[in-house]
């Protein structure tokens, strides 16, 4: 179940994934998410770095390379926080089923790569939601950089991590960032109760242990009243917005 800090328990549940740049991680949860639909459960999506209320701000922080990283570390946190308020909150509240494309785990590692002291990051988002389940999915640095870099001309500056002076080369500062990031990644494995996924597994292999996972803990939560026609088109593996559009049509 998702709790909240004071260990008040909430109705919905949480399902957040976590990893390096190039884990795959986004794929995995939106093949999640479609199967969480296709079984009939309400399902709501949140994302790192989406608030609107923070985005102009980002933007322009970013152009003009003004974010320090303590800045940088704010800025995540009030994103996080009307989110948390406005999407999570609202709908763990009623009993549905949140999905989260990273969580607070992502401040832990970026922030602290950054050279953010991690007691006063952890102190900072000790407000949020205690997720029903963190994955994280684990990808070796050299493989996280094959996917990412293959194709790509170029590297943003943050992304990179030239901000803070790790090397003069994008590239290589990019490497040297992400890697100080999966080490922080692997450290809160245990002090966190990360669940770990095997990254380089192929992708049916991964969604299978995500959704093994994930069905110990749906037993409650929140489901949409299906017609007959959706359950035996759902129990034969069917669907899309085309079956909806046809059934819709029928029973009108």
């Amino acid at each position: 179940m998702a709790m909240l800090p004071d260990g008040r328990a909430l109705p919905g549940k949480l399902f957040i994934v976590e990893g390096i740049d190039g884990s795959g991680k986004s794929t995995q949860l939106d093949m999640l998410r479609k199967w969480l639909i296709s079984q009939g459960y309400l399902v709501a999506f949140s994302e790192w770095n989406s608030s609107p209320i923070v985005r102009r701000m980002t933007r322009r922080g970013k152009k003009k390379k003004m974010l320090s990283p303590i800045s940088f570390s704010l800025v995540h946190a009030s994103d996080f926080v009307d989110r948390m308020e406005r999407q999570m909150l609202p709908a763990l509240k009623a009993g549905a089923i949140v999905l989260a494309d990273r969580y607070i785990f992502t401040a832990f590692g970026r922030d602290v790569a950054r050279g953010v002291d991690p007691k006063w990051v952890r102190e900072m988002y000790s407000f949020a939601i205690q997720p029903t389940v963190a994955f994280y999915f684990r990808v070796p640095l050299e493989e996280s950089l094959a996917r990412i870099l293959t194709g790509r001309p170029t590297l943003k500056y943050y992304e990179a991590g030239m901000d803070i002076g790790l090397h003069d080369d994008p590239y290589k500062s990019y490497e040297i960032f992400q890697g100080r990031i999966l080490e922080e990644y692997d450290k809160m494995i245990d002090e966190f109760g990360l669940k770990v996924i095997d990254a380089t597994l192929p992708l049916l292999e991964q969604h299978e242990i995500l959704i093994e996972e994930v069905e110990q803990h749906l037993e409650t939560a929140l489901q949409a009243a299906q017609s007959p026609w959706r359950e035996v088109l759902t129990s034969e593996g069917l669907q899309g917005r085309y079956l909806t559009h046809q059934i819709s049509g029928d029973s009108s």
